[in-house]
């Protein structure tokens, strides 16, 4: 697929300087051959801008670089790069329209128009699936599930009873949304298992990474907001709720009870006590122990969870520790030698 430089800046919105080149794919700007075009969106890479070999470069608007190479001037360039990447690879990983002969279709389960089904899934009574839906191989749709229309649920995901997905909602491979959550109460010497009579609400637009757990609430819902992109690997706790566009990444845990407003970014491996609050544009750095309710607006660092700030302060603290010691040691030593003078 050969594309020019004029055409792509034309669909994406951006400004052309520079030679109108024929380009045939994308690529990372320290691997860019000839041909291709890359990206810059964080300041760190300008410096590959002199010694790259790509023909082409999506840069912010602003930005002052010196080079031959054509650019492509957009305001959010990340995204830019984004569409570039669709339209050199348009996605192709589709089932066609229909049941396989393979799959455990129950009577009562109403199919919308389009609606593809890989080999081997169960589809059990009750369920309804919107149009244009694409079911892959060996997932399993536990009885009266609700999955709305254009949505995605790759191979061997599991959506246990009850269970409700919006529209345009992603499923990678392995999750299991409508788990139990973890509840028992301890009586005699014994754990006793606490039904999770509840369920797990996925609103429009979300995207479920690979092997996630999303657990029913004991009662009431579970609720994963319109917007909200999971990266792989992540724990959401019983009535959890997950506010609109809010992004996680990959191995974050969330206990029971955890209110995540909206627009917030958590970083990988971070995790969450129960029962608080995560205000709305809050920023969780990666590997966080976060174990009280954050403020609106706030970044936090570290275990426990503070400000970011703060959490510096007290590393840059601990760092010259080790210093500190050998001077408070050798001050004891000098104290002691003018205490022995003294006496004598």
């Amino acid at each position: 697929m050969l594309l020019t430089a004029s055409e792509i800046a034309r669909r994406i919105g951006a400004r052309l300087e520079g030679p109108d080149v024929e380009l045939r794919g994308v690529a990372p700007i320290e691997e860019a051959e000839a041909g291709q075009i890359s990206f810059i969106a964080n300041p760190k890479y300008v410096k590959h801008a002199h010694e790259t070999r790509a023909s082409a470069l999506i840069v912010p608007e602003d930005l002052e670089l010196a080079t031959s190479v054509t650019l492509l001037r957009a305001r959010n360039p990340y995204f830019a790069f984004q569409q570039v990447v669709r339209l050199f690879h348009p996605e192709t990983l589709r089932l066609p329209p229909g049941v396989h002969a393979s799959a455990l279709i129950d009577a009562s389960a109403e199919l919308g128009p389009n609606v593809a089904i890989g080999p081997f899934v169960v589809v059990e009574a009750g369920v309804k699936i919107g149009a244009n839906t694409q079911i892959f191989p060996g997932c399993y749709v536990g009885p009266e599930v609700e999955i709305g229309e254009d949505c995605v649920l790759h191979a061997n995901v599991t959506v246990r009873e009850r269970v409700r997905l919006g529209n345009r909602v992603v499923v990678h491979a392995g999750t299991v949304i409508g788990s139990d959550g973890f509840g028992f109460a301890r009586e005699g010497g014994v754990y006793h298992k606490i039904p999770q009579a509840g369920t797990v609400v996925i609103e429009d637009d979300v995207e479920i990474g690979a092997n996630c757990t999303i657990d029913r609430a004991t009662l009431g819902e579970t609720r994963i907001r319109r917007g909200v992109k999971m990266d792989n690997l992540i724990q959401v706790g019983h009535n959890v709720e997950i506010g609109e566009n809010t992004v996680v990444a990959a191995q974050a845990g969330f206990a029971g009870s955890t209110q995540v407003g909206q627009n917030v970014m958590v970083g990988g491996q971070a995790g969450f006590a129960g029962h608080m609050t995560i205000g709305d544009n809050a920023l969780i750095s990666a590997q966080s122990g976060v174990t009280k309710s954050v403020p609106a607006n706030t970044r936090v660092f570290g275990y426990p969870a503070r400000p970011v700030e703060q959490a510096r302060r007290e590393e840059a603290a601990l760092r010259r520790l080790p210093e500190l010691i050998k001077r408070v040691r050798a001050l004891e030593r000098e104290l002691e030698e003018l205490r022995k003078k003294t006496k004598t």
